[in-house]
C-alpha cells in the first residue's frame, strides 16, 4: 500500500533521514520507533509531501508519488494526523467534524461512522475544540482524518501525553480499523508494547537509519517478546 524505497530527505542543506526504505502492509500496521531527534516525524513529512524527497521513492497505491503535493496525495486516499492532537480550536467538535464532512456526499454518514468509533465525542459536540483535553483532541483529530474515507492513515505519536484509559481506547480503535479491511496505518509511537503487537512489521529509526526491524503482531508471541527486548535494546531504554 505504501512503500518508501531509499528515501533521504530533511530541511535545507541538512538531510535527516538517510536512504530509509519501509513497507506499510496492506490492512496492516507499520510501526516506527525511536528517541526523539531519530527522524520520526521528518520521515512521516516526507510520506505525506509536506517536505520534498531528495532522493528515493514514494509509492502509493502502486503509483510513484514521490513529487506529487499533499493535496494529491489525500486525494488518493491518504490522511495524516501530526503530533499534537490539532484541532480548530475556536471551533466546537461537531464543526471540526463537519468542516472536513462538507461536500462528501456521504458525509452526514461519515460524521456518524466516526462518532460511532469515538463515542466519548458524541457528549462534547457542542464544546470548543480548545476546551477538550489532550485526549479527547486526539481522539477528534483521528475521526477528523477518518471522515476522509483513507486508505491509509499516518499517525505521529497518537497517544502522546494522553491519560492511559483514552490511551487504550486509542490503541483498540486503531486495531479495530485495521482488522475490518480497507485501511493500512503507519504508526509511530513510544509504548513499544502497543507498537509491536498491533504492527505487522516494525522499524527502529536512529539518527536518520533504520537500525532494525522484523516481525510485529503477526509473529508467535515469543517471538513479539524477543522484538520487545530487542527494540528496548536497540533504544537503549
Amino acid at each position: 500500500m505504501l512503500e518508501l524505497d531509499g528515501v533521504r530527505a530533511g530541511y535545507g542543506r541538512t538531510e535527516v533521514i538517510h536512504g530509509v526504505s519501509l513497507t506499510v502492509p496492506v490492512d496492516g500496521v507499520a510501526a516506527v520507533m525511536g528517541h526523539n531527534g531519530a527522524g520520526k516525524t521528518t520521515l512521516l513529512r516526507a510520506a505525506v509531501g509536506l517536505i520534498s524527497v531528495n532522493s528515493g521513492k514514494v509509492l502509493f497505491d502502486g503509483e510513484d508519488v514521490t513529487t506529487l503535493r499533499p493535496s494529491a496525495r489525500v486525494a488518493r486516499g491518504l490522511a495524516y494526523v501530526p503530533q499534537g492532537q490539532q484541532s480548530f480550536g475556536q471551533l466546537t467538535t461537531a464543526e471540526n467534524l463537519q468542516v472536513v464532512a462538507d461536500g462528501r456526499k456521504r458525509g452526514k454518514e461519515l460524521i456518524g461512522e466516526a462518532l460511532d468509533l469515538f463515542p466519548a465525542l458524541r457528549g462534547l459536540l457542542e464544546r470548543r475544540a480548545g476546551l477538550l483535553s489532550g485526549g479527547q483532541r486526539q481522539q477528534l483529530a483521528i475521526a477528523r482524518a477518518l471522515i476522509t474515507e483513507p486508505k491509509m492513515l499516518i499517525l505521529d505519536e497518537p497517544t502522546e501525553g494522553i491519560q492511559p484509559s483514552v490511551v487504550a481506547e486509542i490503541e483498540r480503535t486503531i486495531v479495530a480499523l485495521t482488522r475490518r479491511g480497507g485501511l493500512g496505518v503507519l504508526l509511530v509511537e513510544q509504548h513499544i508494547g502497543f507498537a509491536l503487537e498491533s504492527a505487522e512489521r516494525y522499524y527502529v529509526l536512529e539518527s536518520g537509519r533504520v537500525t532494525s526491524s522484523g516481525a510485529g503482531g503477526a509473529a508467535p508471541e515469543s517471538d513479539v517478546r524477543t522484538a520487545v527486548s530487542d527494540v528496548r535494546a536497540a533504544m537503549a531504554i
